[in-house]
């Protein structure tokens, strides 16, 4: 049976789509990746703007021609683009907020560590809000666009991600990450996505649709991010 992928925005030049866990945005041995699989549903080329990893849900860009995705790689390049994402951790972190910045090495089996030099940095801001007594929500905004960023980063403060078999330690019935919001201009133009998580006991759970709903209605983002929906 043919899976069936949720349009978010679709645009002339780019289309962006909720993508769910478990898909490669490549092939991966027999497994069609994600992007093939797209291109069947709509019936049209696409080209990968940035990546999302297999573990990871949420708000992935394609772009129906080469000049277009020229265009918006450059804006994430320049990191013009503000992106937000969700975690959960079942550890307590060593700060509640901040900013996690530091390079990253290659480690063994295809998994990064986060360096103290800062030659080429990562830099992810987060802040983070308890969902339950056993589970912090951590909002993630990376100013870079490495591989595993995210996951390296909330491991390196002591809280890895829930259900990451790769940087952490408790197994849960996924990863809990979801790539939440996109904020990016295009041709004079600024266009704002959100996908709210819809796999996972506890990104369906009335704890975190509580606290999710929240960030509509109050500002509970720090002050020093400047941010609004």
């Amino acid at each position: 049976m043919a899976v069936t992928f949720k349009l978010l925005l679709d645009h002339a030049d780019f289309v962006a789509v909720e993508k769910p866990i478990g898909f490669n945005v490549h092939q991966e041995g027999e497994a069609e990746g994600f992007v093939t699989l797209l291109e069947a549903q709509l019936g049209y080329k696409l080209w990968l703007v940035h990546r999302l990893d297999k573990v990871t849900s949420g708000i992935l860009l394609l772009a129906k021609s080469a000049e277009a995705a020229a265009q918006l790689g450059a804006e994430f390049a320049e990191h013009r683009i503000t992106k937000l994402y969700l975690a959960l951790s079942d550890q307590k972190p060593k700060r509640k907020q901040g900013r996690i910045q530091g390079d990253m090495l290659p480690a063994r089996g295809g998994s990064f560590k986060l360096a103290k030099t800062r030659n080429n940095p990562a830099i992810t801001d987060f802040f983070s809000l308890s969902i339950t007594p056993g589970v912090r929500l951590f909002v993630c905004r990376p100013k870079t666009g490495k591989t595993h960023q995210i996951r390296v980063a909330l491991k390196s403060e002591g809280a890895a991600i829930l259900g990451d078999d790769r940087y952490g330690t408790s197994s849960s019935d996924r990863t809990y990450l979801h790539a939440w919001y996109l904020r990016f201009s295009y041709q004079g133009s600024e266009f704002t996505i959100e996908s709210k998580p819809n796999e996972g006991a506890l990104f369906l759970g009335s704890e975190f649709a509580e606290l999710f709903k929240r960030f509509h209605e109050e500002n509970l983002f720090p002050s020093h991010w400047d941010f609004v929906f």
